[in-house]
C-alpha cells in the first residue's frame, strides 16, 4: 500500500504520479552539495542518464541543472546559436511557439514550419525548407504536450544529416523522454532537452539535457560568449564533467534532494529493459485511445502515426467545455488537464498516461480514469 496521503490520481501530461521511494528520497536529510556522498549520487545519476538516452559516446554530455524544462530552451538558444543565426522550428503545437520566442529573445532568427492542428510537418516539406537557406539548428518537439502529437525523430534526423549535414538536430523531449523511444547515438541526435516531472517520474525542478560531442564542439567554437549567465555551458560544462567523475565542483547550488529523487527514479527505470518500459506505454496508450474511440470522441492527433504513447488529447463533444467536465472527473478521483493550444483550448482535455501509473501493475489509475471519463460524460448527457 502507498504511504502517500489519499488524493485524486494526477493524470495530466506532467507532473505525474510519483513512486513512494522517489518521494522518500526527497526527504533525505540536508547535506553538502560538495560532500562525497552527494557527489557520488549526482555522478551516478549523470551516468544513468546516458543509459536512458541510449548513448555510449564519451563525447556526449549530460547536464542536470535546477530549473524547469524551459531552461533547456535557454541552454540551446544561448549556447548553440548566436545573434543573427537562422534556426528552423518544426511546429506541432504551443511549445514550438515558445521555443521560437526563446530564440528570438537571444536575437536568433526563428522560422517556424507549421502543420495543421493535430498533424506534423512532413519530411518533404522540411527538406524543401532546409534547402532554402543555411539553418544552424532544427528543433522538433518529440511530443507536444498541448496536442499529443508525436513526431518521427529517426527519419527526420537521417534526412537532416543528408540534406543539411551542418545543421544540429535538437529534440524537445520534455513530454517524451521515459515513455517514447529515443536512441541518441543511433539516430544522430545532437541535443535532447527534458525535465524531471514527466515520464522520468520525479518532482519538478530539474532541467535535463543531453548534448552530443558535435554540439559541444559547436559551443566551443562560437565566436561570441553565450547570452546567458546561469544557462551558460561555459559555467556548467566543467561542473557536469567533474560531478560525473565523482569530483566535487561548484558553480551554482544544486538541489541534493531532487537529485537523490532523480537517482532513485532512474535506478527504477533502468532496473528492466527500456524496451519493456516503452511497450508498457504503448499498451496503455492503445487502451486509452480505444476507449476514447468507443465513447465516440476524437483525438487532436487523428492519424495513428501522430499519436503519442504518454498522453492523449481528446476533443470534447460539441458544446461541452473543460470547466463543465474536469471538476466532475476530479470528484471521481482523477485529474485531467484542460486544453492548452490557444486556438482550440476550450474544445478539448488532455489525459496523461505515463510513468508509474502505467508501469506499476498494482496501480489501477488508467482503468479508473477511463471509467470516470465514461460516466462523467454520461452525466452531462453524452451518450457513448
Amino acid at each position: 500500500m502507498s504511504t502517500q496521503a489519499p488524493h485524486p490520481a494526477l493524470l495530466i501530461p506532467g507532473p505525474i504520479e510519483f513512486d513512494d521511494q522517489v518521494l522518500q528520497a526527497m526527504s533525505h536529510y540536508s547535506e553538502s552539495h560538495v560532500g562525497a556522498p552527494f557527489v557520488a549520487v549526482f555522478g551516478e545519476a549523470l551516468s544513468m542518464l546516458r543509459e536512458l538516452f541510449q548513448t555510449t559516446n564519451p563525447a556526449s554530455q549530460p547536464f542536470v541543472i535546477s530549473g524547469s524544462g524551459t531552461l533547456g530552451w535557454d541552454q540551446v538558444a544561448a549556447n548553440l546559436a548566436e545573434r543573427g543565426d537562422e534556426v528552423l522550428v518544426l511546429h506541432t503545437g504551443y511549445f514550438a511557439d515558445s521555443f521560437a520566442d526563446c530564440f528570438e529573445t537571444y536575437g536568433v532568427k526563428a522560422t517556424q514550419l507549421k502543420a495543421p492542428i493535430g498533424d506534423r510537418p512532413q519530411l518533404d516539406e522540411v527538406e524543401a525548407e532546409l534547402k532554402k537557406k543555411h539553418y544552424k539548428l532544427i528543433t522538433v518537439t518529440h511530443v507536444d504536450t498541448s496536442t499529443g502529437v508525436l513526431s518521427e525523430i529517426k527519419a527526420l534526423s537521417e534526412m537532416v544529416h543528408k540534406v543539411s549535414p551542418e545543421t544540429l538536430v535538437v529534440v524537445d523531449g520534455v513530454c517524451s523522454v521515459g515513455c517514447e523511444e529515443i536512441r541518441f547515438d543511433d539516430w544522430g541526435i545532437d541535443v535532447v532537452i527534458t525535465a524531471s516531472q514527466k515520464a522520468i517520474g520525479c518532482p519538478a525542478g530539474l532541467s535535463i539535457v543531453m548534448a552530443s560531442g558535435r554540439a559541444i564542439e559547436r559551443f566551443r567554437s562560437r565566436k561570441t560568449p553565450p547570452g546567458s549567465y546561469f544557462g551558460s555551458w561555459k559555467n556548467w560544462l566543467p561542473i557536469m564533467q567533474n560531478y560525473e567523475a565523482k569530483k566535487a565542483s561548484y558553480f551554482a547550488t544544486p538541489s541534493p534532494q531532487l537529485v537523490r529523487a532523480l537517482h532513485t527514479s532512474l535506478t527504477q527505470i533502468l532496473s528492466r529493459p527500456l524496451s519493456d518500459r516503452f511497450a508498457d506505454h504503448r499498451r496503455a496508450s492503445q487502451k486509452v485511445k480505444k476507449a476514447v474511440a468507443d465513447l465516440g470522441l476524437k483525438q487532436l492527433a487523428a492519424k495513428p502515426e501522430n499519436q503519442a504513447n504518454g498522453m492523449t488529447a481528446i476533443y470534447l463533444p460539441e458544446g461541452l467545455t473543460p470547466p463543465e467536465i474536469l471538476p466532475n472527473l476530479m470528484k471521481k478521483g482523477v485529474i485531467f488537464a484542460g486544453g492548452l493550444h490557444k486556438e482550440i483550448a476550450t474544445k478539448y482535455v488532455r489525459f496523461g498516461h505515463m510513468g508509474v501509473s502505467v508501469t506499476d501493475p498494482k496501480r489501477d489509475e488508467i482503468d479508473r480514469a477511463i471509467e470516470a471519463l465514461k460516466t462523467g460524460l454520461a452525466e452531462v448527457g453524452q451518450k457513448s
